[in-house]
């Protein structure tokens, strides 16, 4: 009687797991779990405590190569530097910073705004903490962009970086004037670094890369880019804008037939490229394993995928987040930017 007892409910987890696997329709509200509890799946998540306060609208979050922690505190108008134990090291004037990334030599690049001719104009800046050995309040800031050619087009907004092992980076670039086909607003902006303390360069605009596209290989509203720490180019970008495929990871190739980026992840056979799955995507986040890590700030959520863009677990609801709008991973741990709670949680993995 027991061993068809344990038959019966081996059968019973295969037919319930084979229910989920082969639906039709992967709806991604089914797995918020909307619980204070702990956060599982493949893996268990554990909220700790405290949260770090004090903050007004932070947008960004990321842990740095140091490592240290690096906010962009939106509506304070600054870039504060944490410890990994929460303690603030200080924090640097920076107009409604967005977005930050570090470089291999530890400069920062942020996105933010400045003000000039009485206008607000978005910008991005680069921040050199080495030079005064992370006193990053005395930090030189250089302004990147705008271009004085931009000063005319105001509605351009810079939305993410994405640094490379060689320290070449990308900055995406959003807007609404999209039918120029030489200088679109939608744009991935390529630079390389200034080599013996000399400037930055713009190399250009990214080609192939559609400006409002609804589908594949599109920068239609890029609210977020993440770069993989390894000697590559790809990127994983998240799009707000009218497309149907709102998170892709686009591989960079480089042969004779074609050098460029690529989708690296086909709509067929990846959940995470599933069409009109997310609505706002804001933040993505990696591990070491490649799990990639999704905030969708509408749904005051996180999900994570596996690198082979297939869903493993989610976690939020209101009642746990506000309006989220970055992660990043460092040591088995998540740091999530709950931008509406005006706060950074944590959760690590147990």
């Amino acid at each position: 009687m027991k061993k068809n007892k344990i038959i019966y409910l081996i059968l019973l987890s295969l037919t319930t797991l084979v229910f989920y696997s082969c639906g039709d329709k992967f709806d991604i509200s089914e797995f918020s779990t909307d619980s204070q509890g702990n956060i599982s799946g493949d893996t268990v998540y554990v909220k700790l405590n405290p949260d770090w306060t004090g903050f007004n609208q932070p947008q960004d979050v990321i842990v740095g190569r140091e490592p240290l922690i690096y906010i962009a505190d939106t509506e304070n108008n600054s870039v504060v530097m944490m410890n990994l134990d929460g303690q603030r090291l200080g924090s640097i004037s920076i107009q409604r910073p967005i977005s930050i990334a570090q470089d291999y030599k530890l400069n920062l690049i942020v996105c933010g705004e400045f003000d000039t001719l009485g206008q607000t104009f978005s910008a991005v800046y680069k921040i050199n903490l080495v030079s005064v050995n992370h006193e990053i309040a005395v930090a030189p800031v250089t302004r990147i962009l705008p271009k004085l050619s931009d000063l005319n087009k105001p509605e351009r907004k810079y939305t993410g970086v994405a640094v490379f092992y060689d320290n070449s980076y990308l900055i995406a670039r959003q807007g609404p004037n999209n039918s120029n086909l030489i200088d679109p607003d939608n744009s991935l902006l390529k630079f390389v670094a200034g080599k013996n303390g000399g400037n930055d360069s713009l190399i250009g605009r990214v080609a192939s890369l559609a400006p409002s596209s609804t589908g594949i290989l599109s920068v239609n509203y890029v609210s977020r880019l993440k770069s993989f720490n390894k000697k590559n180019y790809d990127i994983l970008l998240s799009l707000t804008g009218n497309n149907s495929f709102k998170v892709q990871w686009l591989n960079y190739v480089s042969s004779q037939e074609f050098t460029g980026y690529q989708n690296n992840l086909a709509p067929a056979e990846s959940k995470m490229m599933e069409p009109n799955l997310f609505e706002q995507p804001n933040g993505i986040g990696l591990d070491p394993s490649g799990n990639i890590y999704v905030v969708e700030t509408s749904k005051d959520s996180v999900y994570k995928f596996n690198s082979f863009g297939y869903f493993v677990t989610a976690f939020g609801g209101a009642t746990i987040f506000n309006q989220p709008y970055a992660v990043d991973y460092f040591d088995n741990i998540l740091y999530i930017a709950d931008t509406g709670n005006n706060r950074i949680v944590r959760y690590i993995l147990s």
